[in-house]
């Protein structure tokens, strides 16, 4: 924690505990897919994803594909957390109309209110009895120039992107480790997080993803000895609301000028590295980041 400049010298340290990866340990590595059924059942089986998960900003194009592919490949409880209950229910009605065996359910959450979060994984872990899932895309972009930026312009953004995701993993955490189970945590970073963007400025948004970047690392490395794996995924310019208007169509064009593939991504083509990292196939996967972009950032 914090500590005053004249105490410093007094401090004692403390330490991040390695797991072993013993048989029965939350770090062993998962048992061998069976031989003894069709190829095609263990290939189901390497990428099912179980038990219950939050997704925050949900509501959101990319939250709201991933939310469907975890459906997809097995999920049985889905929590979606967003600050818009109105987009959240139409999104809900669609995902309990395709899949009518899962539990799904929405809470309004704000990200960065401390006890509201802990209080919205407690009730979800009521509800569910457990979660073992984290996606986290809560999120929120702004764009200007560095000149014209206030203090509370960065707090907010920083509150939003960097500290709010952290005060979800921390509750969901605390719960996995109470209960003895380990788990996948994703959050979305930005490939604003490794490069600097053009057109447009904006530092405080590039500065939060980066932060998110290093947080996941951070995480991943004190929390691997509970089972809990912890990583991101870097998205290129995705087709979502985000970059659409016409006051968007010079940076759009900048963008792709300098794009490999010469388009933006579309939200299910996170899906993939997502049903990857909530499944054994991301079973060594820990503190990772996963650049989806198309190749963007090879130009940028």
């Amino acid at each position: 924690m914090a500590m005053e400049r004249s105490d410093l010298s007094t401090r004692v340290l403390p330490k991040i505990t390695l797991g072993d990866g013993t048989p029965g340990s939350l770090t062993a590595p998962p048992p061998p897919l069976p031989r003894d059924v069709p190829a095609a059942t263990r290939a189901q089986e390497r990428f099912r994803v179980t038990g219950n998960a939050i997704v925050t900003g949900g509501a959101g194009d990319l939250g709201f594909a991933a939310s469907r592919a975890l459906l997809d490949h097995g999920l049985e409880g889905l929590m979606i957390f967003d600050m818009n209950p109105t987009d959240a229910q139409a999104r809900i009605d669609v995902l309990k109309s395709e899949f009518p065996e899962a539990k799904i359910h929405f809470q309004k959450v704000d990200v960065t209110d401390e006890e509201g979060v802990n209080a919205a994984v407690d009730e979800t872990v009521k509800i569910f009895g457990s979660v073992s899932i984290l996606l986290s895309f809560a999120g929120m972009v702004a764009c200007g120039h560095a000149l014209d930026f206030s203090s509370k312009d960065w707090n907010r953004i920083i509150n939003v992107n960097t500290i709010g995701g952290f005060l979800v993993a921390r509750a969901m955490a605390r719960t996995m480790i109470q209960r003895g189970i380990g788990g996948s945590m994703v959050f979305i970073a930005s490939i604003s997080g490794h490069r600097v963007n053009f057109p447009q400025p904006q530092v405080s948004y590039n500065v939060s993803k980066a932060g998110v970047v290093t947080m996941v690392k951070s995480l991943a490395a004190e929390w691997a000895n509970h089972g809990i794996r912890v990583n991101s995924i870097s998205p290129g310019y995705m087709d979502t609301i985000l970059n659409e208007g016409d006051g968007l169509d010079e940076a759009r064009k900048a963008w792709l000028s300098r794009h490999p593939l010469g388009r933006m991504g579309q939200p299910d083509e996170l899906s993939g590295a997502i049903v990857m990292l909530a499944s054994r196939a991301g079973s060594y996967f820990n503190g990772a980041d996963l650049l989806l972009d198309g190749g963007q950032t090879l130009l940028m």
